[in-house]
């Protein structure tokens, strides 16, 4: 009532001294909910509506030799349709036929944003400026910007601070080329192998996931929107994303409440304590509803218990996919109605809400105060950001900021940071740069587009270094590399096995470079939402098998790569093999028989770099495993907190993943020591202090990753027999030892109970600390006395 009675007295004292000329939304020095309000009070309904219709932005713009302005189409949805955004107006891919030629280098997307923005502002009646929406998964998807490593390959850093630093340089990328919005981070558990968009996730833990998601948050947000370097954030995907059944992506998610709070929900409500944005709904249903027409997700749970104040929008085509998909709407109105009232406020497509809420609100299925609060949230942001100020960017900074040398370097390191050592049997790795003779081989070893993940626009050459010219970079000129591509990732029409092999025999060690693909072509058909459509027949396959659309059957190395593996193995020659691939795959005959495995994901522009400076050992890896790696796809799921019992190995083989969670080699060893645990209680709090000890002993400075999992003894609800807690990674010389300590909290040992109440109940809890889940050093016990009731329902927490 107060704010309200404040901002009733602002408006009348504004309206006694202002200018006539000059409405009160465009007075900077009014408080943002006062303009908000003004310039809703002066919109029309259908103004309103194309406010909320975030369309397709690369049909706006038109290319004429170096000039860039806008086209028809953009003219027509603005003067006709009143959008008040687009999305992706930047990108390049096979989807949206734009290439390097068609498409937009830095210099001249500033040329096309402004154009953009310059319509709008100064040819409709009211003047409110675009929200021009990127994708960032892993950098800016647009032409001759930085690309990094794909997210699981960002999970796998376990470093916080570099993700940060990382989305800093993403979120400038996108402001100084006109963007105001970047898509990321995506924060669903990746908990089925299967699904194709695992590459787009940090892994399978909730707090791994939690930690990192916020770190990217901030750092694309920065400490203001108006910094000129920062944009909003909007994470994805609401809810529960990355477990659908069967691995089929958007598919329906049965978990209970329980399950939802306390795995799923957890890093979506660290960003929003974070203060990111805005929000993106999910394609799947959760327990029979769809997630964009969730009052539950959208209200409850956003709104009411966690206090969001920016605003939803749908992912692409998902409002139309209420009817279209899930059948719970039985026309384009009803669909529309359903979505804005359930709290999804922005529709990304133009075609989800547009005439459809119209004719929602004219069927009085949508109240006027819904499509206030809904148009209300988007005016807010843009307003917060200054664009009514500062629609334009200034077109000479893009050449100086997009892909600059400390943007290289960074990718760099995050490629770095990112690699997983998962054998190096004799310590076969470093490899000496004084070889004489190495054979290259494998169909990832010298694609440009298969090291760089989904989501990836197309890249001057000059701007990517593959695995072989990473190596070539390393060695004297006089070295023989001998590459050999071998195979395809999935056609096995062109094999050359025999010249592998030939190879290998030559050579004093091979390095085999395999995995999978998500590199889209212009071969592949896709569906309105962007993602890929799966091709059958005889006609030659693409690489992709990874990617969104991209589901898998099964886990194994596809075409003729395990063929080409065993040949080249059976020749004696010592094999290292560099896996780039965006899922977990079958490693089982690889593990048992090569001598020296490294993963690198999809490690981006600077892959080939990072991996040559890990196997000649310029660079010591560290990176840990942020998913469990299968034996088999009937073991899943697979990840490692489960709730308890304990599993039981299968007839044919352990429950036990081949590679776990938190899993990873470093060139040194460290030794762990002097577990002590410390509770103190006072006040209805609890704070356990734990402090170990991690000493390097081994000759040479490395990284490690020191793991904190924990374990409720006995509990009123099934918990898992060990969750990750707490993580830090940190470098140590040799000889050098590091206390490590950390705190544990009411929030850390907290369960949701049988009423529904976040709690901390008396008994036992057991810490354990160590280099990964399965690699536990030591363990102690503590005990709580005394409960704890942390809120009252979940709801309230």
């Amino acid at each position: 009532m107060r704010k309200l009675l404040l901002l009733g007295l602002y408006f009348l004292s504004t309206a006694a001294h202002a200018q006539p000329a000059q409405s009160l939304y465009k007075n900077s020095k009014a408080p943002t909910e006062a303009r908000v309000q003004d310039l809703l009070g002066r919109m029309t309904v259908e103004e309103k509506v194309g406010q909320l219709s975030t369309v397709l932005g690369w049909e706006m713009y038109q290319k004429q030799g170096t000039r860039v302005g806008t086209s028809a189409a953009y003219r027509k949805a603005v003067d006709e349709r009143h959008i008040g955004g687009l999305w992706a107006t930047l990108r390049a891919d096979p989807w949206t036929r734009k290439t390097l030629t068609t498409g937009l280098n830095p210099t001249q997307a500033v040329q096309a944003t402004n154009a953009l923005q310059k319509y709008a502002v100064e040819h409709t009646r009211l003047g409110i400026p675009l929200f021009l929406a990127e994708e960032c998964p892993h950098g800016h998807m647009a032409i001759g910007t930085t690309v990094f490593p794909t997210a699981i390959g960002q999970g796998s850093t376990w470093n916080p601070a570099l993700l940060q630093r990382m989305a800093a340089a993403i979120a400038t990328e996108v402001r100084v080329q006109g963007g105001h919005i970047g898509y990321g981070p995506v924060l669903d558990l990746a908990r089925e192998p299967r699904w194709s968009r695992v590459e787009e996730t940090y892994g399978e833990d909730p707090v791994l996931t939690s930690q990192l998601g916020v770190a990217v948050v901030q750092g694309m947000q920065g400490p203001s929107l108006k910094s000129g370097r920062n944009v909003i954030s909007t994470l994805k995907h609401f809810a529960a994303y990355g477990v659908p059944e069967g691995g089929h992506n958007g598919g329906s998610i049965s978990t209970g409440v329980r399950e939802l709070y306390q795995s799923f929900l957890p890093p979506v409500h660290a960003a929003v304590k974070a203060g990111v944005q805005s929000i993106m709904t999910s394609y799947n249903s959760i327990d029979g509803v769809p997630c964009s027409a969730s009052e539950f997700l959208l209200t409850d749970v956003l709104r009411r218990q966690w206090g969001f104040q920016g605003f939803t929008v749908s992912d692409l085509g998902s409002i139309s996919g209420i009817m279209t998909s899930h059948h719970v709407a039985a026309t384009p109105a009803e669909a529309a109605a359903q979505a804005i009232n359930a709290g999804l406020d922005d529709d990304l497509s133009g075609y989800g809400y547009d005439k459809a809420l119209l004719d929602a609100i004219n069927q009085k299925l949508v109240s006027t105060e819904t499509l206030n609060q809904a148009v209300g949230r988007v005016l807010r942001l843009k307003f917060d950001m200054g664009l009514f100020e500062n629609p334009y960017v200034d077109v000479r900074q893009a050449a100086r900021q997009v892909n600059n040398p400390a943007h290289v370097q960074l990718a760099r390191q995050v490629a770095q940071e990112s690699l997983v050592l998962l054998k190096n049997e004799q310590n076969l790795l470093p490899l000496s740069k004084s070889l004489q003779r190495i054979a290259v081989i494998g169909p990832n070893a010298d694609n440009l587009y298969n090291q760089l993940g989904d989501y990836t626009a197309p890249q001057p050459e000059s701007n990517i270094v593959t695995v072989l010219e990473g190596i070539r970079s390393k060695v004297p000129a006089a070295t023989q590399v001998t590459y050999v591509k071998g195979c395809a990732i999935r056609d096995t029409a062109t094999a050359d096995i025999a010249a592998a092999v030939a190879a290998a025999r030559q050579a004093q060690v091979a390095v085999m470079v395999l995995g999978g693909s998500s590199a889209r072509d212009f071969k592949t058909e896709y569906q309105s939402t962007g993602a890929a459509t799966v091709a059958t027949g005889p006609q030659a396959l693409s690489d992709m098998e990874s990617g969104e659309g991209y589901d898998r059957a099964t886990l194994e190395l596809l075409g003729k790569q395990q063929e080409l593996l065993e040949a080249v193995v059976a020749t004696g020659t010592p094999v290292v093999v560099v896996l780039i691939k965006g899922r977990p795959l079958n490693l089982n005959w690889l593990a048992a028989h090569v001598p020296a495995v490294l993963d690198a994901w999809y490690p981006g522009q600077e892959g080939g770099n990072a991996v040559a400076d890990v196997l000649f050992g310029d660079y010591n890896p560290a990176g840990r495993l942020p998913i469990s790696v299968p034996r088999h796809v009937g073991q899943l799921p697979v990840y490692y907190n489960a709730p308890r019992p304990t599993r039981q190995n299968y007839v044919e083989m352990a429950a036990k993943p081949l590679y776990s969670f938190g899993y990873g080699l470093s060139y040194s060893q460290f030794a762990y020591s002097d577990l002590r645990a410390t509770t103190t209680e006072s006040n209805g709090a609890v704070s356990v202090a734990v402090r170990f000890t991690v000493r390097n002993t081994s000759a040479r400075a490395g990284d490690e990753v020191a793991q904190l999992y924990l374990r409720d003894e006995v509990s009123s609800v099934v918990t898992p027999g060990q969750q990750l807690r707490k993580f830090q990674r940190f470098n140590l010389k040799a000889g050098e030892q590091k206390e490590v300590q950390f705190t544990l909290t009411a929030e850390d040992l907290m369960l949701l109970n049988q009423r529904l109440e976040w709690a901390v109940e008396p008994g036992a809890f057991t810490v354990m600390v160590g280099a990964a889940s399965d690699d536990i050093r030591l363990q102690t016990q503590f005990n709580v006395t005394k409960a704890i009731t942390v809120s009252t329902t979940a709801q309230q927490r």
